[in-house]
């Protein structure tokens, strides 16, 4: 059981810093703004699908066989429009001028070749300057040049093939890997951004002497500062799992009693180093760009923006010490795949190690700030 007495000043120095983070403008904005602007952009915004595409096509053939590929090059779902051109000199231009990613150049004897039964070949230029769109866009015309073959001369088409399922994401729809990991980055924002602010903001109202004189322990001062980040990460990320299945469609087929756990600490994860952060800034705006410093960085060694099997194998260690590459891990696996509950435990026990180091880094330097 607590003391009463002890129940009490918990309780007041909780209420005093829920009260400070909702009169403050900055923390506001915090609160409000990055979880509404990531829902839109994240969720109709950033994909790393190729869509909309403007092709060039040098028709040098005009023949029956030429008319087909060019219709079924208009006719795909990813292609906005077919941009003719009339030469060489054109096409250079088109690569050059970014009208379009990638052109194809159709040769004269195209259709006499697939009427005589001969090979015929179409060549593809792409934009090497956008190297991962120009790799998505072969892949595409590949697939037209191939499934047109097997059309014309079906007697080709090897016996059997190969039938591709995709597990967990069947349709490859881009939703389905950005809203699990939104739930990891509207995490972040909110725990850093908050605490980091909370010893800051006491600095730069003059009000941190008044602590240093209260009857507040330092464990309760800081209980009292880590409860409201926690509160409101924890509000965001509920309020993000019920929209992400509802609205967006997302399937959440794990456990979301374990999701909760390994939140829970990948709160007090983030609650600790932006306790850090905040203990080490004299001013809120300097809190800000620690805050801002440390997002940045955790985002991209996450492995959302790209994996970190990829990375080198230095940069792979660092991101074992990042909470956000475990709580990723986590989100996804739940939402998508229903993870075992021994999976979701062996990404949880780093997220509790870095919770305990950071937390009591946080508290021993704010021991000594407060000396």
């Amino acid at each position: 059981m607590i003391d009463p007495v002890v129940r009490g000043r918990l309780w007041a120095i909780i209420v005093k810093e829920i009260w400070a983070v909702l009169r403050d403008p900055r923390s506001r904005i915090i609160l409000i703004v990055p979880p509404f602007l990531q829902l839109i952009v994240f969720g109709f915004a950033t994909t790393l699908e190729v869509k909309n595409i403007d092709i060039a096509l040098y028709d040098r053939d005009g023949g029956v066989w030429a008319r087909e590929f060019s219709q079924r090059l208009a006719g795909s779902p990813n292609v906005r429009r077919i941009i003719p051109v009339r030469s060489p000199a054109e096409l250079r231009d088109a690569i050059d001028n970014r009208q379009v990613i990638a052109a194809i150049g159709i040769d004269q004897r195209f259709s006499a070749d697939i009427a005589a039964g001969r090979p015929a070949t179409v060549q593809a230029i792409l934009d090497g300057r956008r190297s991962n769109a120009a790799q998505i866009v072969a892949g595409y015309l590949g697939r037209i040049t191939v499934d047109m073959g097997a059309s014309v001369r079906p007697q080709l088409k090897a016996p059997g093939g190969s039938i591709v399922t995709h597990w967990y994401n069947p349709n490859l729809d881009y939703l389905w890997f950005t809203m699990p990991a939104l739930v990891v980055i509207v995490s972040t924002v909110t725990a850093l951004g908050v605490t980091a602010q909370s010893v800051a903001r006491e600095r730069e109202l003059g009000t941190f002497d008044q602590l240093m004189v209260s009857p507040l322990r330092v464990h309760e001062i800081l209980i009292g500062k880590m409860v409201p980040p926690l509160l409101i990460g924890l509000f965001n990320a509920t309020l993000y799992t019920i929209l992400i299945p509802t609205v967006f469609g997302v399937p959440l087929t794990g456990s979301v009693p374990l999701f909760y756990v390994a939140l829970l600490f990948y709160m007090l994860a983030l609650i600790g180093l932006g306790m850090l952060i905040s203990c080490l800034s004299q001013t809120q705006q300097q809190a800000f760009l620690g805050m801002f410093l440390l997002t940045v960085p955790a985002i991209l060694l996450s492995g959302y923006a790209s994996p970190v099997d990829n990375m080198p194998n230095w940069l792979q260690w660092v991101a074992e010490f990042n909470p956000p590459k475990h709580f990723l891990i986590v989100s996804e696996g739940t939402f998508l795949k229903a993870m075992p509950p021994g999976d979701i435990l062996a990404n949880t026990w780093p997220l509790m190690a870095i919770a305990a180091a950071t937390l009591t880094a946080a508290a021993l330097l704010f021991r000594s700030r407060m000396e």
